[in-house]
């Protein structure tokens, strides 16, 4: 199982006046605000009841009774990602932590969510580079940055993996997908992604988003990378909602 998550050492160089902040100004759980042991992000409490999606279906990343599984409806309809990954299952804290990164800009909470989203998948096999599921400009725009790619950087420097931008576009705006029921997502989605003709892909490619509901986004993202000749697409997300 995975250790308590921690942020990065301070180097050296930080010196004593980064001793004397953490003194000062000791750290506090980014759910509860009680005190953190000193370097972490999470209280003790918070940090053990992480819901780590330890047991999953292997195509949509949906917690399962067993592990090593497939579940019945991607046994009925396969699914255009080769394999699904999720780091966690989506409830408490991850259903505070998840909309304020997503919403409201809190950059140290995405900090965490793509350590624990590294920690994860560090023993994965390897792909030949990450992909961000990419926001259409008008709604980037408005919300002023991108979660998935807020994820995939560090998670691409962590694994030393190569990260794509630009090869994957949004080439239409698109309702909200949390407003929608199940069916209404997948059409919603259809031919929203388009590959740039100029991208040069390589065989394997893994989608990196923030959160799985149904699937429709990462299929969509899939299909289109899949169209262009990307030979196994897979994804890696921060939570799978049950």
């Amino acid at each position: 199982m995975p250790g308590p998550v921690n942020r990065t050492d301070p180097a050296p160089v930080d010196g004593w006046w980064r001793r004397l902040g953490v003194r000062l100004c000791p750290p506090r759980c980014l759910v509860c605000r009680e005190a953190a042991p000193p370097g972490a992000d999470l209280c003790r409490a918070c940090s053990a009841g992480l819901p780590w999606n330890h047991v999953a279906c292997l195509r949509c990343a949906v917690p399962l009774a067993a592990a090593g599984e497939t579940c019945g409806d991607c046994l009925r309809r396969p699914p255009p990602l080769q394999e699904a990954r999720a780091a966690f299952a989506y409830g408490f804290p991850l259903d505070r932590l998840l909309p304020r990164f997503k919403f409201h800009r809190d950059l140290a909470a995405g900090r965490l969510l793509a350590g624990c989203m590294a920690e994860r998948f560090a023993t994965l096999p390897r792909p030949d580079a990450l992909l961000a599921v990419p926001l259409h400009r008008t709604r980037l725009r408005r919300r002023g940055y991108d979660q998935a790619l807020e994820l995939a950087k560090p998670l691409s420097g962590a694994l030393e993996l190569p990260l794509l931008t630009g090869s994957l576009v949004r080439g239409r705006g698109t309702a909200p997908q949390s407003e929608l029921d199940a069916a209404a997502r997948r059409r919603n989605l259809r031919g929203a992604f388009v590959v740039d003709p100029r991208a040069a892909l390589p065989a394997h490619v893994v989608l990196v988003d923030d959160v799985m509901t149904t699937g429709a986004t990462l299929h969509a993202a899939a299909k289109a990378l899949r169209r262009a000749g990307v030979r196994r697409v897979d994804a890696w997300v921060c939570a799978r909602v049950p």
